[in-house]
């Protein structure tokens, strides 16, 4: 009778060892699924970066190609854009019967086809298929790319959203990279993105066989029409106003440098590297900063750091001072549009659960192409009519907007993302700490 408990114990204690034993090959696997997940989806969004690059960066040789007259040229670069938002728009609608990860496996195949099909024509009219055809398939690549993303990180139970768009960083680096190579050789844009395609098209799709859509069982029902958009306007304006801040960058640092700031051609061509290496260093760390602090802190701090590089830029007595102002841009902006996605993710996913998520999402994401269209018009018009220095401060004002719309970056129930975040996946079985 006195060993009794003993043996109880022990028997327990073995019982104990029986059953993690049984359950240890099952959270091993599943920590190997999101591990491969989140590898090749950040293998996708660089894949994406590059491909973006070497079109936009590219746009004179297309132009050249195709003989499009500058006339012409912002109605082909305009409908790139408003085709993307249709794009996302139709993402939201297919994936209450698709999965995102099937979209996203197709829908990056076609965009590089399209930009391979960019280089190949040499008629208006196809160039203007091609342009179609891309517009049409980023928009729903960029849709359900963020899906997957705020899906894992929803799974990983930490912030790593960011990890993702340093990858697209990344790629844009080397896409700009590449785009640069093929026009000092003097290679015609079928050479130039040939070589790209070949490599990367098989990859991505072995690749996308290791996609995770994060949530082992997903709602098919109409609750995704349940997500307010009035809940999601802030998180919209947000993301608008950061692309405005973007394509400012994008597509006027060359020009105020040079015309403005009275640098030389050559120093004109280094804002935009800088702007790209320094979005590559933040969103590298922008992980770590969530995790500490919470995203309501980190997106407060960036469209401070953001706003303060746009009133460097619009002071600046000369171009290196300027450079300075780029590189804060870099810092302060590259954390606001991962945030966001994330959190209208977080917010439609608590209400309404996984399906609504991906509505808000693709939603959000049509936001980002407004900011686009909008942001380089806004600048180039404000900079005709009264100066590009004063014309740089509305970008900034927009953006400090993004402080009053901050708390819209905090969560609900368990505060995830809130510098409370959970210790273990929960939203696909149970991962181990070291995910």
């Amino acid at each position: 009778m006195t060993h009794a408990p003993a043996e109880d114990e022990h028997n327990s204690s073995s019982a104990g060892s029986v059953q993690r034993s049984a359950r240890s090959p099952t959270l091993a696997a599943m920590t190997d699924v999101l591990r491969r997940g989140r590898v090749s989806l950040a293998f996708g969004f660089f894949v994406q970066g590059v491909a973006f690059a070497l079109l936009v960066t590219r746009i004179p040789a297309m132009q050249e190609r195709y003989g499009v007259s500058d006339g012409l040229l912002p109605v082909f670069l305009a409908a790139v854009p408003i085709l993307a938002g249709a794009g996302s728009v139709t993402t939201e609608r297919l994936v209450r019967r698709i999965r995102p990860s099937r979209l996203l496996r197709w829908s990056q195949p076609v965009v590089l086809l399209a930009l391979l099909g960019v280089g190949a024509g040499d008629q208006v009219a196809e160039l203007a298929v091609a342009l179609g055809v891309f517009g049409l398939s980023v928009g729903m690549l960029d849709a359900s790319m963020n899906m997957l993303g705020v899906s894992l990180q929803r799974a990983y139970g930490r912030s790593i959203m960011l990890s993702f768009h340093a990858a697209y960083s990344l790629g844009g680096i080397l896409g700009a990279s590449l785009a640069w190579v093929g026009a000092h050789a003097e290679l015609t844009l079928w050479m130039s993105y040939l070589p790209v395609v070949v490599v990367l098209l098989p990859a991505v799709l072995v690749g996308s066989r290791w996609y995770v859509d994060g949530e082992a069982e997903r709602e098919e029902t109409g609750e995704t029409e349940g997500v307010a958009f009035r809940l999601l306007l802030p998180l919209c304006l947000v993301m608008t106003f950061a692309y405005i801040g973007d394509s400012t960058v994008s597509n006027w640092s060359a020009k105020y440098v040079k015309d403005v700031l009275g640098g030389s051609e050559q120093v004109a061509t280094v804002p935009y590297n800088v702007y790209m290496v320094t979005t590559l260093v933040g969103r590298a760390a922008g992980d770590l900063g969530v995790r500490r602090f919470g995203a309501v802190a980190v997106v407060r701090l960036g469209a401070l750091v953001a706003a303060g590089g746009f009133v460097v830029v619009a002071v600046a007595p000369g171009a290196w001072v300027g450079m300075l102002g780029f590189t804060l841009l870099g810092i302060g902006l590259c954390v606001l549009v991962p945030q966001t996605f994330a959190a209208a993710g977080r917010h439609a996913f608590e209400g309404h659960g996984p399906g609504a998520s991906d509505a808000a999402v693709a939603r959000l994401n049509i936001f980002n192409y407004v900011g686009f269209l909008v942001g380089s018009p806004l600048v180039g018009a404000l900079g005709e009519a009264w100066s590009y220095r004063g014309a740089m401060l509305v970008p900034m004002a927009l953006v400090l907007v993004t402080v009053v719309y901050a708390r819209s970056f905090g969560s609900g129930g368990d505060r995830y993302g809130g510098g409370h975040e959970r210790p273990r996946t929960v939203d696909v079985g149970r991962g181990s700490d070291g995910l």
